[in-house]
């Protein structure tokens, strides 16, 4: 290896160039989490490459033992940030037994992040029915044909079963699985993270108080 394999540390000239767009203090005049979570996302959209609705869902499984994946934020509100997933995969099997979790947004093109827990609910069937509608017919498709998360032996397995389902839904809608459904995150405690010069980074906390929420800025 002629490189080191870790990047080096930020330099004065790095930091200067990069982290003018975190220096205001607007962000800690906030009363509630949504709004600045909206902002962020809309500024993470405009320039991340690609998935800026990318989020960490970590939770527990049968031995309480944290796993993690990556999925996709489809809605927020101020009810909560939502998922959409078989309920039969390994996440999906997770958050029956263990109806929490918790979620990272990692912005790297706005060095910033943003940390999410809370309780877990499954959303409605108008709401899954909603959502799975919208999504392309070849992704309504995939959703009949793969058995997520179980063992598969070969890639022209899969390819058989979607051309199955395909066949099966010629000329017909491609209505929503049972088991597919979608999930809300309530959160209890959200958290908001930029990065600043040598580490000395920023850090807001929201914790819900009965219907409001509770505003604290951390030490970084």
């Amino acid at each position: 290896m002629t490189q080191p394999l870790i990047p080096p540390s930020p330099s004065v000239q790095d930091y200067a160039a990069q982290l003018a767009a975190n220096a205001d203090e607007t962000m800690f005049e906030q009363v509630e989490p949504y709004g600045l979570f909206a902002e962020w996302l809309e500024a993470a959209k405009a320039g991340e490459p690609n998935d800026a609705n990318a989020m960490t869902l970590a939770t527990l499984d049968a031995e309480g033992v944290p796993d993690a994946r990556i999925v996709l934020l489809k809605d927020v509100d101020a009810r909560g940030f939502t998922f959409f997933s078989n309920q039969e995969s390994a996440k999906g099997e997770q958050l029956w037994a263990h109806p929490a979790a918790a979620l990272v947004f990692h912005w790297k093109s706005l060095r910033r992040q943003v940390r999410v827990r809370g309780v877990v609910e499954q959303v409605s069937a108008a709401e899954a029915d909603a959502y799975f509608a919208g999504r392309a017919r070849e992704s309504r498709i995939g959703a009949w044909a793969s058995d997520q998360s179980r063992p598969l032996d070969s890639r022209a397995t899969l390819e058989a079963r979607v051309a199955e389902k395909t066949a099966g839904f010629d000329g017909q809608e491609v209505s929503r699985p049972d088991r597919w459904t979608g999930w809300r995150v309530v959160p209890q405690q959200i958290e908001f993270w930029r990065d600043r010069a040598f580490r000395l980074h920023d850090r807001l906390r929201f914790e819900r108080d009965g219907e409001a929420w509770r505003r604290t800025r951390l030490w970084p």
